[in-house]
């Protein structure tokens, strides 16, 4: 069921087994797959279901240095859905490599294996829409497919990996009616501001403090919580919690908010395929009519013999802001970046890039109308196949006549102690601090996109299919262009065996702390180059089938009497009666 919190009586007092705090990806995959597990479940949610500027206002907050990480109200949406009512549907898994530790990438290394994650990698594919789980090209299609580049081969790339496109699928949307007919009840409008210990207990969180913008507080007793807020707002709820140690919920080693990660993209040099036997950038569709795109993936004993992070490259249009390309449908998407979303505009924009102080308006113009035919039709077909459809075509294609690309990449970036998330000074109209955001890179970084652009410029031209240009100088300029990548907010309650460099567990839950688990990239230890969102997903179904094993519900309990516990017309009864409605036993075993 679904319900509206600003409706709920300041002092209510509800009372639940599990309550999950966010109901994006993670928390609507945890939602729905407790559906039937016997447990009361509580969702709390923040937003509604459509945009509301002073409910995402609640977002805002400062950053360290502006050219490096857009404002923390960006990319991340605080409604019914969460992010994923604003992402490109970009979904792959995690490689192998990605969990291993490796002596040139510090502090990497998951306490789980990608065996642990792979049994829950089909189901997320299907609750984000992405078709069936299969990700190479042998796999994902019954014929061969064209080459991605004619002639190229290599023991240092592979073509073959894919990424598959979600629809882009709104969990809200997706989902809301499944979540509205269900016992799980999510209430909308909920912002949990606290989490205070639970009185005689040194391992326990007590009720949530709930506030509504604006209304009435209340409270939520439940055995345990999970915090599937994000990577920003999970280590605002924890810092702004004292717990234990008085230095914040699971920080008594000083890791919350630290080791914050995005991922390391820009687009780079000149990659002139003229002599290759042919070229195909552009997306195949699987015959559940899903989009799929292969990409340069560099190999995993080449990252070993690079000493680099993992890497993954794709064929791209030239620079948009550089006139000099003489495409129209490149102009025209230039000359419209004042009413394209700030997520996507900002590469619209690349200050700085070569050639692009040389372009006026009127250059882009003439483009426009000389190329007007080619841009009808790019037109027609992007309303037809993205604006009107319900799967989206991902992305801008232009295959350039001369078969000159600029190169787009994608990797990862080193886990970084001093790259942080902080509460800061200023306070929102709940009271809270919000936070202050200090992205860092390392030298490691700068060394991954290095090492591996020079790589593949060795291969390209060792394979005769032609030739990748670039100024090596420029690779760190070139790879903090956009600064941290988008809504990719990794690591910042990160998982592992050691409390002293890690804050939960290999089963997502507080070292610390019994009763609390995160459930969002927060916990990725590494970044790995894959998007986060469908590892996000996979780790919320493994999570919940830890969380059905480990629960200790009577089996005495008929869901429509505990409902009708916390109906309003018992609100007030129940802020009397239920005191000790948070001294029940964790859901998890206990600690041992």
């Amino acid at each position: 069921m679904i319900v509206d919190a600003r409706e709920i009586p300041a002092g209510t007092r509800l009372s639940a087994d599990l309550c999950i705090v966010g109901a994006g990806a993670a928390g609507i995959t945890l939602a729905l797959a407790l559906e039937d597990s016997g447990l009361d479940v509580i969702v709390l949610e923040s937003g509604g279901d459509a945009p509301e500027p002073q409910t995402q206002q609640l977002y805002a907050g400062t950053v360290a240095d502006t050219r490096l990480h857009p404002p923390p109200d960006s990319y991340r949406v605080r409604r019914l859905g969460g992010s994923t009512t604003l992402w490109g549907g970009r979904c792959m898994p995690l490689d192998p490599i990605d969990f291993e530790t490796r002596d040139y990438i510090a502090q990497s290394g998951w306490p789980i294996s990608l065996a642990d994650l792979t049994p829950y990698y089909p189901h997320a594919n299907a609750l984000c829409e992405a078709g069936e789980f299969a990700y190479t090209a042998e796999h994902a299609f019954k014929q061969p497919l064209r080459p991605m580049i004619g002639g190229f081969a290599s023991d240092v790339f592979q073509t073959n990996t894919l990424e598959r496109f979600s629809c882009p699928t709104d969990f809200g949307r997706r989902y809301r009616a499944r979540l509205a007919k269900g016992r799980v009840r999510v209430l909308q409008h909920a912002n949990v501001c606290g989490l205070p210990m639970q009185i005689d207990s040194t391992r326990q969180v007590g009720a949530a403090d709930v506030r509504v913008v604006g209304g009435a507080a209340f409270t939520v007793a439940a055995r345990a919580y999970v915090l599937a807020t994000g990577g920003l707002e999970v280590p605002r709820l924890l810092l702004s919690n004292p717990g234990p140690s008085g230095r914040g919920l699971g920080n008594a080693h000083d890791v919350v908010g630290r080791f914050y990660m995005s991922h390391l993209a820009g687009t780079i040099g000149t990659i002139d395929l003229a002599a290759a036997e042919s070229v195909w950038h552009d997306y195949d569709v699987s015959e559940e009519s899903v989009y799929c795109r292969r990409r340069l993936a560099l190999r995993a004993d080449a990252q070993h013999a690079l000493r680099a992070g993992n890497f993954v490259a794709r064929l791209h249009h030239p620079r948009i802001p550089d006139a000099g390309h003489g495409i129209g449908i490149l102009s025209a998407l230039y000359l419209a970046r004042g009413i394209v979303p700030y997520e996507y505009a900002k590469r619209l924009y690349e200050e700085g890039v070569p050639g692009a102080e040389k372009s006026s308006t009127l250059a882009h113009v003439k483009n426009v109308l000389t190329g007007a035919p080619d841009t009808t039709r790019f037109v027609w077909n992007w309303l037809r196949r993205r604006t009107l459809a319900e799967r989206k075509f991902p992305s801008v294609i232009v295959r350039p006549a001369n078969l000159r690309f600029s190169l787009d990449f994608h990797a990862e970036q080193e886990p970084n102690r001093d790259s942080r998330v902080m509460l800061g000074e200023q306070t929102d109209a709940l009271g809270m601090r919000r936070i202050h955001v200090d992205w860092r890179y390392t030298e490691q970084d700068v060394a991954t996109v290095s090492r591996a652009l020079a790589a593949l410029a060795s291969e390209i031209a060792r394979s005769g299919v032609g030739r990748f240009t670039y100024d090596p100088e420029q690779v760190e300029a070139e790879m903090t262009r956009y600064g941290a990548y988008g809504g990719h907010h990794i690591g910042t309650a990160r998982m592992g065996a050691d409390p002293r460099t890690s804050v939960v567990n290999a089963d997502c839950r507080l070292h610390e702390i019994d009763n609390v688990y995160v459930m969002s990239s927060a916990v990725f230890p590494t970044s790995g180059q894959a998007n986060p969102t469908l590892t996000i997903v996979a780790l919320a179904l493994r999570l919940a089938d830890h969380l059905r094993e480990t629960a200790n519900v009577a089996a005495s309990v008929i869901p429509s009497e505990r409902a009708r516990e916390n109906t309003h017309e018992n609100a007030h009864d129940n802020a009397h009666n239920n005191t000790n409605d948070n001294a029940h036993p964790g859901i998890h075993e206990p600690a041992r």
